[in-house]
């Protein structure tokens, strides 16, 4: 688990591909250049991405606001469950009955729940659960996941180690 800033697309789609206007964002190799450095360190100073880029510092101040504002990306601090007291994570796969949107949302409202996609295949849904044990993991589940008018049914994938997480996508 990467823990440190980095920049990365935003978790709301809408957000991560429409700009102002309706449209989706043009992204030159520059801006791709400056995602990616920022992606190595959200905190990397302007002057460096711009020698890095060959840009001024204001001008790769003004490009990464642009970004900003168009939602092609956030910068934020990624934790590390682990080392926050959240030692147990999970993948939890549902199946819905009636609207699939409509339980996306109430899951998406949960703090436990860090990660919400509706998917086409075996699951309607996919979420990331994370928890600080066995205990909260099964009251997560049990009480509120399933909880939730809609849920038909909930498979558990509890992470055993995490071998990979990137940030990375979008330069490349």
């Amino acid at each position: 688990m990467h823990s440190g800033p980095v920049a990365s697309r935003s978790a709301d789609p809408k957000d991560s591909r429409e700009s102002r206007n309706g449209g989706v964002p043009q992204l030159d190799a520059v801006s791709l250049a400056i995602i990616e450095q920022l992606q190595e360190d959200g905190r990397r100073p302007y002057a460096a991405i711009g020698k890095a880029v060959g840009l001024s510092e204001a001008a790769v101040r003004q490009r990464v606001q642009k970004l900003l504002d168009q939602g092609v990306m956030q910068i934020v601090a990624v934790t590390d469950p682990l080392t926050v007291g959240f030692r147990r994570q999970a993948m939890v796969g549902v199946n819905v009955e009636g609207d699939v949107e409509a339980v996306a949302d109430a899951l998406a409202a949960m703090s436990e729940c860090e990660y919400v996609v509706m998917t086409a295949g075996s699951f309607d849904l996919m979420v990331e659960i994370v928890c600080e044990d066995d205990d909260h993991l099964l009251e997560v589940i049990n009480k509120r996941i399933r909880a939730v008018p809609g849920v038909r049914s909930t498979e558990s994938f509890v992470y055993l180690k995490l071998k990979k997480q990137t940030y990375m996508w979008g330069t490349r």
